[in-house]
């Protein structure tokens, strides 16, 4: 069996947890045990992946949201407290890595989803302290709004609403998974035709419209997945322990 303080301080060494100021806690948020054999990857800490993972006989769950948010109810109470009793109950850590996991440039989700659109990154934006929370480039071919949706759909399974500006070819997006939409603007000053990320608000098309750049809201959840899957294989690599994602499904 592995150390779980290995894994930790291998995992908060790769992805550089000490240069990201986040809005929650990275790394162990939960401890049950102090030895790692089956590792569960997922997006989310929910009761369906808890539930999963203790019926696989894991005793640690690897995801890229967890708890403890800044500016939540801090007790520990509700849905929250179900989840963290049942993680106690039943032996399990939890490790989360929320924007470290992000804006990796080897395993993050800007980074895989730039990857998979054939984008040639040329530099970030987003700017939260010493770091780019968000990526840029150039498409190996223009496309059109649509034809960029269909590719976008064909990666991730899922259909991306467009708004703003969609009737001209698309050489250059910007990327920030998740719920990166109020940074449009800052996306938009970097010269790019496209910006993608999760979600949307009531205020995004107004944003994109008047930008003159289309916008892509692809799934909080869609945009997400790759990075702690990426993640989880590198563990696979490096430590001898079993590790398997398990994608809970979610149309958000």
């Amino acid at each position: 069996m592995i150390k779980l303080v290995d894994v930790i301080a291998h995992l908060d060494e790769f992805l550089a947890v000490d240069k990201v100021r986040d809005y929650c806690p990275n790394g162990l948020q939960i401890e049950s045990t102090t030895e790692v054999n089956k590792i569960i990857t997922g997006v989310s800490a929910n009761i369906d992946l808890i539930d999963a993972a203790v019926s696989r006989g894991a005793d640690t769950i690897l995801v890229h949201h967890g708890f403890f948010w800044k500016g939540e109810e801090p007790t520990i109470t509700g849905v929250k407290g179900g989840r963290i009793r049942s993680l106690i109950k039943n032996n399990l850590n939890l490790l989360v890595y929320h924007l470290p996991l992000d804006i990796h440039s080897g395993v993050g989700n800007n980074a895989l989803l730039a990857k998979r659109l054939e984008v040639t990154v040329e530099g970030g934006f987003g700017r939260a302290g010493n770091i780019d929370l968000g990526i840029y480039g150039r498409l190996a071919t223009k496309l059109s709004a649509v034809d960029l949706q269909k590719k976008i759909a064909s990666i991730l399974g899922r259909k991306p609403e467009i708004t703003g500006s969609s009737d001209k070819l698309i050489s250059s997006v910007g990327i920030c998974t998740g719920a990166a939409q109020d940074f449009i603007e800052e996306a938009a000053l970097a010269g790019v035709d496209a910006f993608i990320s999760g979600e949307i608000s009531e205020r995004t098309p107004h944003m994109a419209k008047e930008l003159g750049i289309s916008y892509f809201a692809a799934g909080h959840h869609a945009t997400e997945k790759f990075g702690i899957q990426a993640l989880g294989e590198y563990l696979a690599e490096n430590f001898e322990v079993e590790v398997e994602f398990i994608d809970i499904e979610n149309n958000a």
